[in-house]
């Protein structure tokens, strides 16, 4: 069976992350403490007891989300003797995912990926002021549906406003992101198009829309100087849905990714098409494995974030 690992993104974080690998395998907490001693703070305290709400803001979540993946790629190499360039056809990760990813599949090194997620996640933050910009998940909607239902909503009573598809998920969930006011005339166009829930997402900012150009400029400026390594096997893009390891072009798209569509329905098509018949989400929650269900049923999925689930992979193979 040919292998695809996929990374998780934002909304996979949760108190008590990766406290569970740490207690279990040095080689997990040594990274965790690479990734306190690259920002200069304990996150790792933050992941595993929380509180919620700071472990949530976007600057946290983000290179929090990215150890905890990497620690689960780390132990499977020392625990298991697991070669991720041999045994792996392709990788991919959903939005910040996709530097998790790439830093396991050794694009980056691990201080590199969570000082530029740090950057990232505080750069979103600033883009848009507080209350001004906003995300709705629309259930069974498909793509070409939600961009029908946000031009008609761009057209607000001020002139256009942005409401732009930012996630399709796959299984009839596609998230759209913009002006708050745009974004609430999009749920009410949605419902009025007869797409079954549309419902305003608890996030702090209109992440993967075009408000987000200032966010994508420092991202630019930052992956010019960063070290980039070419992948040990190829990445999966969020905003082409195709392989890629040249590392200049991952450097645009890792740009061009601030603000354009994550097609993650594409993605796991894509691997689909290449041969992958197994799909293993390396990381905290379980929310990609769901999607797998729905976007690649006849693959087989599972996750990988504990260590019973580690033990559980290593005896499969």
């Amino acid at each position: 069976m040919s292998l695809a690992f996929v990374f998780p993104g934002q909304g996979s974080q949760a108190p008590g992350m990766g406290r569970d690998l740490a207690e279990a395998f040095p080689v997990a907490r040594e990274t965790f403490e690479e990734v306190d001693d690259a920002l200069k703070q304990k996150l790792s305290r933050l992941m595993f007891e929380g509180p919620a709400e700071e472990l949530t803001l976007t600057a946290n979540a983000q290179p929090a989300l990215m150890a905890v993946s990497v620690a689960v790629a780390r132990v499977l190499a020392k625990e298991g003797g697991f070669d991720l360039s041999r045994q792996v056809s392709l990788v991919a990760g959903h939005s910040l995912g996709e530097y998790s990813a790439l830093t396991a599949a050794g694009t980056f090194d691990l201080a590199t990926a969570a000082r530029l997620l740090r950057l990232r996640g505080d750069s979103m933050q600033k883009a848009v002021p507080a209350g001004e910009g906003a995300m709705a998940a629309l259930l069974g909607a498909e793509a070409e549906q939600a961009r029908a239902v946000c031009a008609d909503a761009a057209e607000g009573p001020e002139g256009r406003e942005v409401v732009e598809v930012a996630n399709d998920n796959g299984g009839g969930q596609v998230v759209v992101s913009g002006g708050r006011a745009a974004v609430e005339r999009a749920i009410e166009k949605a419902k009025e198009a007869g797409i079954k829930r549309a419902m305003l997402l608890p996030v702090s900012a209109p992440f993967h829309c075009s408000l987000m150009e200032p966010a994508a400029r420092a991202m630019e400026e930052a992956l010019a100087k960063a070290t980039m390594q070419v992948p040990a096997v190829p990445v999966v893009a969020n905003v082409t849905a195709a392989p890629v390891s040249d590392v200049a072009t991952i450097r645009d798209l890792l740009v061009k990714q601030v603000t354009g569509t994550v097609r993650w329905r594409e993605c796991v098509a894509a691997m689909a098409a290449a041969g992958c018949t197994r799909f293993v989400e390396i990381g905290a929650g379980k929310v990609l494995t769901g999607l797998m269900k729905r976007n690649a049923p006849e693959a087989a999925a599972m996750t990988v974030g504990t260590p019973a689930e580690v033990e559980a992979f290593l005896k499969s193979l």
